[in-house]
Formats: structure tokens, C-alpha cells, sequence
């Protein structure tokens, strides 16, 4: 059909206006929630390998000769905190579409295998909710609690480990001394030296991060619901 004018008469978008139609639309919906989950999830795993990758290659560097410092360690630290700090953000914003999926399997999904008496509507309004105003559902602090229990957490202790055997082995120090026992305090803060920073100064930095990170990574969860229950959630 054409206007006056000739021109073709816009298509007008019409809402689904049967039960078959809305279940079809959530249906659609749902797929492609998984998918931008999915994607994300990706992204959370590229990450992840990124960190593994600097943490095994910058191992090989500074434990394979005498000669390499030890700030190399200090250097993966640095570029490991980097990446969970991507990771924290990129968990962000897949925490909102697992939200969206889980909310429609516990409150669709698993009506349609088992029926309750009462079904609850409230949680369409939530989602609707959410598509018109979408916000984050958790700090970048819990995501960061979350990815280094995960997963950095084992890695910075690696390199602390690695650190620490840089530091106290003979044979991995590049002036080795005579006395081939460990060596005493004062001789492991003169190895910590970095550059014109003096070694206590770098081993109290190094002191102080990893509390940091124990703090974060031990504190207990302050969030109620789904996430109380379980490891499921990545």
C-alpha cells in the first residue's frame, strides 16, 4: 500500500499479543542474553591466559640466569595487577547478563519443567527494569575479591615464591658471596635494592601489597541471594 504521495506506508512495530508470541519473543530473547554472556565469559578466559602467559614467561626470564634482576617479579606483578584490573571490569559487565539469564531460569525455565502453585510475575517487572535502566550489580571491589579467588591470587604467590628464591639463593645472584649458605637479612634487603630505591623501602612495598591483596581476597561476602549458595558462579 502507498500514500498519496506514493512513497511506501512505514511498517509500524507491533508487540507480540499472544502468550505463543511473548513466550517466542523471551525465547529470542533468551538466546541472545546467552550469547552476550557467552561473549563476555570469552573475554573474561583471554584475560585470565594473558596473566598465566606473563606470569610463566617472565618466570623463565628472571629464575634461568644469575644475571637477570629482580625486578623482573616485580615487573610481572606490576602487569598482573594490570590485567586483573581488566578482568574486574570485564566481570562487571558479564555479571549483568548471567543476572538476566539466571533470573529468567529460575523464574521461566524452571516453571515450565516444574510448575509451582504461585508463580511469581514480579521478577518480568525487574527484568523490564533492567533493560530500560541497566547498572552494574556489583562494585569493581567485589569483582576484584572474586577474580582473585579465582585465579590471581595462585599466581601472585607464585611469583612471591619466586620472588623470595630470587632474593635467597646463592646461585641465582650475580655477585655470589663466600659463604654459600642463605644469607643473612641485611645481605637480602642489599639484594631487593632497586635502582636508587633502597631494599627496605622495596621489600615493605611488597609487604604491604600482599596484605592488600589478603585482605581482599579473604574478606567475607556481603552479598545475600544466589551468591551465598555454592561456586557455581564464575
Amino acid at each position: 500500500m502507498t500514500d498519496m504521495l506514493g512513497a511506501p506506508e512505514p511498517h509500524q512495530l507491533t508487540l507480540p499479543a499472544s502468550p505463543a508470541e511473548r513466550t517466542n519473543a523471551l525465547i529470542h530473547y533468551y538466546r541472545a542474553e546467552i550469547g552476550r554472556m557467552a561473549s563476555w565469559r570469552d573475554r573474561i578466559d583471554r584475560t585470565s591466559n594473558w596473566a598465566i602467559t606473563v606470569v610463566a614467561a617472565l618466570l623463565s626470564v628472571s629464575l634461568s640466569t644469575p644475571d637477570s634482576h629482580h625486578g623482573v617479579l616485580l615487573f610481572a606483578m606490576l602487569l598482573v595487577s594490570l590485567l586483573l584490573l581488566v578482568e574486574a571490569r570485564r566481570y562487571r559487565f558479564f555479571d549483568v547478563y548471567r543476572a538476566r539469564v539466571r533470573l529468567m531460569e529460575r523464574q521461566y525455565f524452571a516453571q515450565v519443567l516444574v510448575p509451582s502453585q504461585k508463580p511469581d510475575l514480579a521478577w518480568t517487572r525487574a527484568l523490564a527494569a533492567d533493560l530500560l535502566a541497566p547498572r552494574f550489580l556489583i562494585s569493581l571491589s567485589s569483582a576484584l575479591t572474586r577474580r582473585l579467588r579465582r585465579n590471581y591470587i595462585w599466581m601472585y604467590l607464585i611469583l612471591l615464591l619466586a620472588w623470595v628464591v630470587k632474593l635467597t639463593s646463592v646461585k641465582l645472584q650475580a655477585e655470589s658471596p663466600t659463604d654459600s649458605r642463605l644469607q643473612p637479612l641485611y645481605r637480602l634487603l642489599a639484594n631487593a635494592a632497586l635502582g636508587p630505591v633502597a631494599g627496605w623501602v622495596v621489600v615493605l612495598t611488597i609487604v604491604v601489597f600482599y596484605l592488600w591483596l589478603a585482605y581482599f581476597t579473604l574478606r567475607p561476602r556481603r552479598r545475600a541471594g544466589e551468591m551465598l549458595h555454592g561456586d557455581v558462579h564464575v
